[in-house]
């Protein structure tokens, strides 16, 4: 209990008196502590970035330039957060770079993976302070998630804060091997938005994303691989089609 206390709940503590005063600052200190602590409780951390040839997400084009997408994550006893970034390698400033910041639990068992999580979704470039957690007008939507990995896998994803539409996504994948490159095949889609249609582009249940990316390592030494991967990806509802190429660090 004296390690527990001196390393991680101390420090937790500490910091949630910080948050009183730094209210601007809260999100950072609270994602320093969890670091910091959890170096101490012997949990994994990652990081990592993939530089994509564009950035499509559900099978809407973000940008259209090349974009570096960074993450660090921390994992520990079943729960997992971290904060995921894409910003685009343009001269220009773009409404599209964008900071993400989660917490989830994972389950594993013998029938597949589960994990449940919170997104926070906010666009440093809109023009809308980081402090700004207003509903309907602030800086930051939030989603809630569940995945399920397993012989298929399986993502539902709901907007329950700050998006008038709450709209909803889902996506069923399957993936497989042929000739050493890892295939996945995916096709999402919305039920739609009358509120906020904008959001995925559609009013009523409409397919915007079915793909596939091929994925593999090209061996570098025999201590390091370097992923790369392409997607083609086709969305029915807006009409369009983009492949984009990706490597990962």
């Amino acid at each position: 209990m004296v390690n527990l206390w001196k390393y991680f709940l101390l420090p937790v503590l500490s910091s949630f008196s910080e948050l009183k005063l730094l209210h601007r600052k809260k999100n950072f200190t609270f994602i320093f502590v969890v670091f910091l602590s959890a170096q101490t409780l012997g949990q994994e951390v990652n990081m990592g970035a993939d530089l994509v040839s564009r950035y499509v997400l559900r099978g809407l084009e973000v940008a259209n330039t090349p974009s570096m997408q960074p993450t660090l994550s921390v994992a520990l006893w079943g729960f997992e957060t971290g904060v995921w970034g894409a910003y685009t390698l343009s001269n220009n400033t773009s409404a599209s770079d964008e900071i993400n910041i989660w917490l989830g639990y994972n389950i594993t068992s013998d029938a597949g993976n589960f994990s449940f999580s919170v997104i926070d979704y906010y666009f440093p470039n809109s023009g809308k302070k980081i402090g700004n957690f207003k509903n309907d007008e602030g800086a930051h939507t939030l989603e809630g998630t569940f995945t399920y990995c397993g012989p298929i896998s399986l993502l539902v994803a709901c907007n329950f804060y700050n998006d008038p539409g709450n709209n909803i996504y889902f996506e069923f994948g399957y993936s497989f091997t042929a000739d050493k490159i890892e295939f996945e095949l995916y096709a999402g889609g919305t039920p739609g938005s009358k509120d906020n249609p904008g959001f995925y582009g559609a009013e009523n249940f409409s397919m915007i994303n079915i793909g596939v990316t091929a994925s593999k390592k090209i061996k570098i030494t025999d201590d390091y691989e370097f992923p790369i991967f392409t997607s083609f990806i086709v969305n029915p509802r807006a009409e369009v089609a983009h492949i984009v190429f990706g490597i990962t660090f």
